[in-house]
């Protein structure tokens, strides 16, 4: 997939910084998956950040950005990814799109995303950036992620990138037999775990903690 590199960034440091990311901060806690690690190394996170903070983009640390949301911590995004556990020909479906980032990692590692995002000026603001970096393999939504996309369910992966004060049911619905959900739970403004739900092939659901996490918590009346 050919991306373009914004002419404020050239092109090569950004390659290199993206790689020292990945070899400093986020090989070294845990995350495995040649495909995750190679999507972090290629998706140029400097383009999905305000200008003003496009020179801490390769640090691993959250940011943020317009409508007072945040785009996640590197690692963050990486473990959430690994944790899905999909691959070529799955579907996943993202709630809460921001800036477009994670949605990106995603798209690099299955073949179809669908993210959908409340706020209405995020939303295209991802559609345009994603649109524009050639990422014909996601669509945008704009709608609550509380109730999920359930128009192309069931889901080969669900991945809630704010908080929520108890998992949605709608998603629960949403989620393909023998396939997982990883999801903040928590209540807001404080340490979230981050939630992994697997449904098991006859419907039943069990889940486990993997760690402690910070997200802007979701907005909505359907939780």
């Amino acid at each position: 997939m050919i991306l373009r590199e914004n002419a404020r960034m050239d092109s090569h440091e950004a390659h290199r910084l993206r790689r020292r990311l990945v070899r400093e901060h986020i090989a070294p806690r845990g995350v495995r998956r040649p495909d995750v690690l190679a999507a972090m190394r290629t998706v140029p996170r400097h383009l999905f950040v305000p200008e003003a903070q496009r020179g801490r983009a390769y640090q691993d640390r959250p940011l943020p950005i317009d409508a007072e949301q945040t785009i996640s911590q590197p690692y963050v995004v990486a473990a959430m990814t690994e944790l899905l556990d999909v691959g070529a020909g799955d579907h996943v479906l993202e709630i809460g799109t921001g800036s477009g980032y994670q949605a990106a990692v995603l798209a690099e590692v299955c073949s179809r995303v669908t993210t959908v995002e409340l706020i209405e000026e995020l939303a295209e603001q991802a559609r345009r950036r994603l649109a524009e970096l050639h990422y014909r393999n996601v669509t945008v939504r704009q709608g609550d992620g509380a109730l999920g996309w359930p128009d192309e369910a069931p889901y080969d992966g669900i991945v809630v990138t704010c908080g929520a004060k108890r998992t949605p049911p709608a998603l629960l619905e949403q989620l393909a037999p023998g396939r997982r959900m990883v999801v903040p739970v928590g209540p807001p403004g404080e340490v979230m775990e981050l939630r992994v739900w697997e449904k098991e092939l006859d419907g039943r659901l069990r889940h486990r903690d993997a760690f402690q996490v910070r997200f802007v918590p979701m907005v909505s009346e359907a939780v």
